[in-house]
């Protein structure tokens, strides 16, 4: 028998415990053994339950019981659960974990930790939710040298552009109907700034390159400032707007990183994730891209994925699966600076007047669209540099116009 430990009965952990208890008898004949759930840690009363007997305060308890091999936190945050996991693997206990915020920050000593101990740090639900897409990197793809990946990580931004995209909501209408479903957390910063979607590239990122990617070495910029116009203009040059996750290998050997609106044109796969649907694209050199695609979050598919993971430890629980990355440092990461096309939005009360200047330093192949009554000019650059974007858009400074938006 192999006893384990739920740390969090929320919408994630009161998963968990539901298919390992309901589903005890196919879980135990998949890992060939016998799995318990002996303790659930919560600091809240649930009485009524099936399980209501397994619940505990106490974090000790399971830390110091030697029949508990498997712990899996499902609590959230920084803290406490980096004290806890920290102290369950120091102690020979493996641990799996959803928590993305605790692997994007302390990933690499905690997988250190693992390793010496000779037990195991398992986090497929960090990223994707239910999509399995962390051990088909490490595993399936393991004969490749992945170049880069690139996606849509975030449900609830991707749900919500979808909404303004499809429906014509401006933002704040589709912030709100996001949250009344329940894909958006009241205080919905972490997704709609992009924290989030960051902290699940620093992820994919350490396991394809090798080396732990820290949150704030990633550019990081959200959605709140996409407006309807920004998404009309995109679908006017054959685009469509989704946050992008994004980190590639440079021949240098250090890597490029950022999450951001990006205009994803319509021929590609990713225009066409939709609702809270995530996608992952991964960039080997034997098999070139490969895309993982489902729902990346929610109870069941998150909790199935965790559940994944401690039927992994079972099967290894006297082994240890090779997962490992090393520690970054802050001149791993360095600006992304291939170039790209440009969306850009302007206004000016005069356009007309300016159209030379325009032309002269654009190109004179542009396609301008004017919106008279907005008196406003978007259009699509040649590839370049946002910063050479930038420093010809500062030609026009004393020209009476206003850049409304500037998207790639």
């Amino acid at each position: 028998m192999i006893n384990v430990a739920i740390m969090g009965h929320g919408v994630v952990g009161s998963g968990v415990a539901e298919i390992l208890i309901n589903h005890n008898a196919r879980i135990n004949e998949r890992v060939n053994n016998e799995v318990n759930v002996k303790y659930i840690l919560d600091l809240r009363e649930f009485k009524g339950l099936s399980y209501s007997d397994k619940f505990i305060k106490d974090f000790n308890i399971i830390l110091n019981d030697p029949e508990v091999k498997i712990v899996a936190e499902v609590m959230g945050g920084l803290e406490p659960a980096y004290d806890f996991v920290k102290a369950l693997l120091l102690s020979g206990k493996s641990v799996v974990t959803s928590n993305k915020e605790l692997v994007a920050a302390k990933g690499a000593e905690l997988i250190k930790i693992a390793k010496e101990k000779n037990v195991n740090f398992l986090f497929e639900a960090s990223v994707g939710g239910g999509i399995p897409v962390l051990r088909p990197l490490v595993q399936c793809l393991a004969a490749n040298e992945v170049t880069e990946i690139s996606g849509i990580l975030n449900g609830t931004t991707n749900f919500i552009l979808n909404k303004m995209i499809v429906d014509n909501m401006d933002f704040d209408a589709a912030l709100k109907l996001a949250q009344d479903k329940g894909y958006a957390e009241k205080n919905p910063a972490a997704d709609i700034e992009g924290h989030d979607a960051c902290r699940k590239i620093c992820i994919l990122a350490a396991l394809a390159f090798g080396k732990h990617v820290y949150p704030e070495q990633v550019e990081t910029k959200g959605i709140t400032d996409i407006s309807l116009d920004d998404i009309s203009a995109a679908d006017s040059f054959g685009y469509v707007v989704k946050l992008i996750g994004h980190a590639k290998k440079n021949n240098n050997g250090k890597i490029s990183a950022f999450v951001k609106p990006v205009l994803v044109s319509r021929e590609c796969i990713l225009s066409n994730v939709n609702g809270v649907f995530n996608a992952v694209m991964v960039t080997g050199d034997q098999t070139g891209e490969v895309v993982f695609y489902g729902k990346g979050a929610g109870k069941e598919a998150t909790a199935s994925a965790v559940v994944a993971d401690i039927m992994d430890c079972v099967k290894h629980i006297d082994a240890r699966k090779y997962l490992f990355w090393e520690d970054g440092d802050e001149l791993y990461v360095e600006k992304d600076n291939s170039k790209s096309k440009f969306l850009v939005r302007i206004k000016s009360d005069d356009f007309s007047s300016l159209s030379d200047k325009f032309i002269n330093i654009f190109g004179n192949d542009k396609d301008f669209i004017k919106n008279e009554f907005s008196k406003e000019i978007s259009f699509i650059t040649e590839e370049d540099l946002q910063e050479n974007i930038n420093k010809k858009l500062a030609a026009f400074e004393n020209c009476e116009i206003k850049v409304l938006n500037i998207l790639f």
